[in-house]
């Protein structure tokens, strides 16, 4: 508004000509997957990323179920798809208001019933690869987050993959790591294209099941098979091999990671409720978060934060 002498001052001329940026809180919503005892949750739980604590419940999933590394989000709505159910393998795609607690609606999906696939996002794409539906699949398959509906063709990763894992930036995406005895392979996508998947370059280890986050310009890897704490880093607009970044304060597989685009956070994983954190920004050892609602295991996250969106 004008203001006494009937002048715009400097912030009003900004809010009237450009409108004011919208602030979106870094939640990251996690879907908890299955426990030590074979329990199925359809729990869904949050925490902030900028801060450490214990998470707290967000809703349910439409359908309890696990081995869904593949989640992908904007910065109001986050996907969860395909999984594993009590029934067996689901097509599902949920979908959450962030910023809004509440239960899943039903999204859409997948090409076909899918679990152990996964996902990466930015603003305005959610990109699903590879999973078991029955056979291990090589299938790329994205939607448009803003809009519902069934998933498009994409393309073909380099080579059949399930256990695996995903991140990105606004252009690129990163698939990490395969089952079957896991892989050191990192391949990459560009997101607002279509075609196939083109090698990347090495992880530092070699690993199924381990966990990705980034911010616009950094990927990590961390965890996988045998539990290991080991955490890998690579630049995002090159290519290259993944360097040393440093360790998780506990070794574990099946962990959900996501992140702001400052912050990486590393959530659960084979018997464990702990939440780790890192600086992605700079090297070094991840530190406590807080805990999990339950101890839990192939669980997936995603955020309104994540280096995937602008």
């Amino acid at each position: 508004m004008p203001n006494y002498q009937g002048v715009w001052n400097i912030s009003t001329q900004y809010q009237n000509r450009d409108g004011w940026p919208t602030y979106f809180t870094p939640i990251a919503l996690i879907a908890l997957g299955q426990s030590a005892t074979v329990t199925y949750y359809d729990t869904v739980d949050t925490v902030t990323i900028t801060t450490t604590g214990n998470s707290t419940d967000f809703g349910d999933l439409t359908v309890a179920r696990i081995s869904m590394n593949a989640a992908g989000s904007s910065n109001t709505r986050g996907l969860f798809s395909g999984g594993s159910s009590a029934a067996g393998n689901r097509d599902t795609i949920d979908y959450f208001t962030i910023q809004s607690a509440g239960n899943a609606t039903d999204f859409g999906n997948l090409a076909a019933a899918n679990q152990n696939c996964t996902s990466l996002s930015n603003s305005t794409r959610c990109v699903t690869g590879g999973g078991n539906d029955p056979s291990t699949t090589n299938r790329i398959q994205y939607v448009t987050i803003a809009t519902t509906g069934n998933t498009s063709d994409f393309g073909d990763l380099t080579s059949a993959k399930a256990e695996f894992n995903s991140t990105a930036s606004p252009t690129r995406g990163l698939f990490f790591a395969a089952g079957s005895g896991g892989s050191n392979v990192i391949e990459y996508i560009t997101i607002d294209s279509t075609g196939n998947g083109t090698d990347f370059g090495d992880m530092t280890v070699s690993v199924e099941s381990p966990a990705c986050c980034a911010s616009n310009t950094r990927a990590l890897h961390g965890g996988g098979s045998g539990d290991v704490n080991n955490i890998g880093y690579v630049t995002i607009a090159t290519t290259g091999n993944a360097l040393d970044f440093g360790d998780l304060t506990v070794g574990r597989t099946r962990i959900a990671s996501t992140s702001s685009k400052i912050r990486g956070i590393f959530a659960g994983g084979y018997s464990s409720g702990v939440i780790d954190y890192v600086t992605i920004a700079s090297t070094g050892n991840a530190v406590d978060f807080g805990d999990m609602s339950v101890n839990s295991q192939l669980l997936s996250a995603n955020s309104a934060a994540h280096g995937g969106l602008e």
